[in-house]
């Protein structure tokens, strides 16, 4: 949750629309609870026999954020909850089961942990869901981080460090940790961009830093502290904390706790008990008298015998009668209205002050310093590396197999984006060496680029290796990986095969799952075929890279010479045409033009049907040499 009320609301017109390739080649923290929680709660809804959710959510989307986005996830889990969470975790639970919060909580005696029976089964339950997904992680290769408390806490300090360039959570507390940007929403096969969130861009929208946000939480509420202070919602907190800088908002709540006024001009501090309304310290201004009947200054007296100077009208007419909602605009009633605002703003704020004052413990120091803190990393096991280890393809295998109940041929080629993205970035780092992948598939070329979700992606051709084969070499036979039979490949390309691979398996979600590799067949072999990133294609084969670039441009030079060929044809022949084809405007005019001369200048023409030039239309009957109207001298020449 975070911070309570509708905080993202207020975030949101200041959220930024990224598209997939934004986290390619970056390191990004994700809060592993919030995956477990959010996705596999989706996925019980649209399917309730599942078999274990969080497993499923967390192999497809770790393989979707390395391969498809490029990015490189670092997973981070939640450690020992801070006593003040408590309360917060069993108005969770009881909000999911659907019991009375206030009559489960008043039965617990004074000084015991709020936290029942049924929460704790549940929070167990949720630790076994937690231990589930670091093993399959484990077995990805991913590295994963213990928090010392919440695992955005952790997110926000590595994001704060500049160790990670985003944090994926939706929890809003973590901008109160010092995050720097924060991905509410990740959907790795959805076209929608997904929304970021970037403090810089909330600091020049509403003018909110890192301790006004813990300002706003201590009087909205948060996980700490679910109540908050009685009558406080966002836009009231918004408006007392923009009162104050960033580097005084916390004192400022300190003396307001201690029943100190903070906006008493001078030094003197003002008790705030002793506060009182500012309408009974000082009289009102005296405002002058004005007209009924206008609203203007002066008396309706005088308007009718001198006449209103605002309304300028003389006496005999007196004045305009005033609309409704008028407001005087004069200086006198100017005055008087900023001063009413002013007073009306000092009374809201000794109300607030009141209210904070009359708190217990407020501001809750507890709650600061955590949110406040910069240490949340737990080193009791040592400082943690960022390394991406290969994946142990046989172990994930065997889990899969036996919690999801998938064929290995299913889990296998799932795994071979991934795959493929570790070798891509091997043969960038170390070009001289000479790997294949999974041992058993060669580069061999680059087909075509490809779009997908509005990103370019390279469609590369791998080619199988088999023991005792030249490199170089194309197999008949049909690419099948280690321990899988030929039928059992099939289902790359064939939509019958692949209900029949999965009638074992629930259906998947197609938001989740990335898409699978593909067969091709042609007259030399047959190939498999997956999305590559460009860049990464580009560092590791360039070679090929530059080939494939030098066949596209030779291809579009080939499209424009017939391109221009095709125009060159639509140009008008030189030389005579023959009768019955249409002449363009220009050949018309001149046939017709020396026909005419040639009777004016030689001889008549001999019959109205005979031509006087190869080539020309029929002449008219009518001597054009006569004096005719310039309109039917047009028509007879068109025939």
């Amino acid at each position: 949750m975070g911070v309570g009320g509708s905080f993202w609301d207020l975030l949101k017109p200041y959220a930024r629309q990224e598209g997939p390739g934004f986290l390619r080649g970056r390191r990004v923290a994700v809060d592993l609870s919030f995956w477990i929680v959010s996705h596999s709660t989706a996925i019980r809804a649209r399917s309730p026999h599942a078999r274990h959710p969080h497993i499923r959510t967390t192999f497809f989307r770790t393989l979707a954020l390395f391969s498809k986005m490029g990015a490189f996830p670092v997973f981070v889990v939640d450690g020992q909850p801070s006593p003040l969470k408590s309360q917060a975790r069993a108005a969770r639970f009881f909000r999911g089961s659907g019991i009375d919060v206030a009559a489960s909580t008043s039965a617990q005696p004074e000084g015991e942990a709020s936290v029942p029976a049924p929460a704790k089964r549940r929070n167990a339950l949720f630790s076994r869901y937690v231990k589930d997904c670091v093993e399959l992680l484990g077995y990805l290769g991913m590295p994963v981080l213990q928090a010392k408390g919440e695992a955005e806490a952790l997110c926000a300090q590595l994001n704060n460090e500049g160790e990670v360039a985003a944090c994926i959570t939706s929890d809003s507390d973590a901008f109160l940790f010092g995050a720097k940007t924060v991905i509410k929403v990740l959907r790795s096969n959805c076209k929608e961009p997904f929304e970021c969130y970037n403090i810089a861009d909330i600091e020049s929208g509403i003018g909110l830093k890192r301790k006004q946000m813990v300002a706003m939480a201590l009087l909205i509420g948060c996980d700490h502290d679910l109540q908050g202070v009685p009558g406080f919602g966002v836009e009231t907190a918004l408006r007392f904390v923009q009162l104050f800088d960033e580097d005084r908002i916390l004192d400022k709540l300190h003396e307001i706790g201690r029943g100190i006024y903070p906006f008493a001009e001078g030094d003197d501090k003002t008790n705030v008990d002793d506060l009182q309304s500012t309408s009974t310290k000082s009289p009102a201004v005296a405002r002058s008298p004005h007209c009924s009947h206008c609203g203007h200054p002066g008396s309706k007296k005088d308007h009718t015998k001198t006449g209103c100077n605002y309304c300028l009208l003389d006496s005999l007419e007196h004045c305009v009668e005033k609309p409704a909602g008028f407001k005087c605009e004069c200086p006198n009633c100017d005055q008087a209205r900023d001063l009413k605002a002013q007073r009306r703003h000092e009374n809201w704020q000794i109300k607030v002050c009141k209210r904070l004052a009359a708190e217990t413990n407020f501001p809750n120091e507890e709650i600061i310093k955590l949110y406040l803190c910069d240490d949340n990393l737990d080193t009791e096991s040592g400082v943690p590396l960022f390394v991406w280890n290969e994946p142990n393809v046989e172990a994930l295998v065997d889990m899969l197999k036996y919690t999801q109940n998938w064929e290995p041929s299913y889990i296998r080629q799932h795994m071979l984006p991934m795959l493929s993205t570790i070798y891509l970035r091997e043969m960038a780092s170390s070009p001289c060496k000479s790997l294949l992948l999974c041992d058993q598939y060669e580069f061999h070329s680059i087909q075509r680029i490809k779009i997908r979700y509005g990103h370019p992606y390279y469609l590369v051709k791998w080619n199988r290796v088999t023991r005792g084969m030249v490199s170089g070499d194309v197999s008949d036979k049909k690419p099948e990986l280690d321990g899988e039979s030929e039928a059992e490949v099939i289902i790359l390309d064939d939509d019958d095969d692949e209900e029949e691979a999965t009638v074992n398996c629930e259906s998947t979600d197609s938001l989740d799952d990335p898409e699978l590799p593909q067969v091709l067949r042609d007259d030399n072999g047959t190939f498999l075929l997956t999305d590559e990133d460009i860049q990464l294609v580009d560092a590791a084969f360039p070679n090929e890279a530059q080939r494939f670039q030098a066949q596209q441009r030779l291809k579009e030079e080939k499209s424009r010479s017939r391109k221009s060929k095709a125009i060159s044809t639509l140009e008008t022949p030189r030389g005579p045409r023959p009768s019955g084809v249409q002449l363009s405007i220009k050949e018309f005019y001149r046939s017709k033009k020396g026909a005419g001369d040639e009777a004016a200048g030689k001889k008549p023409q001999a019959e109205a049907g005979q031509s006087s030039k190869p080539g020309s239309r029929k002449a008219s009957p009518v001597d054009l040499n006569k004096k005719i109207p310039k309109s039917l001298r047009r028509r007879l020449l068109f025939d």
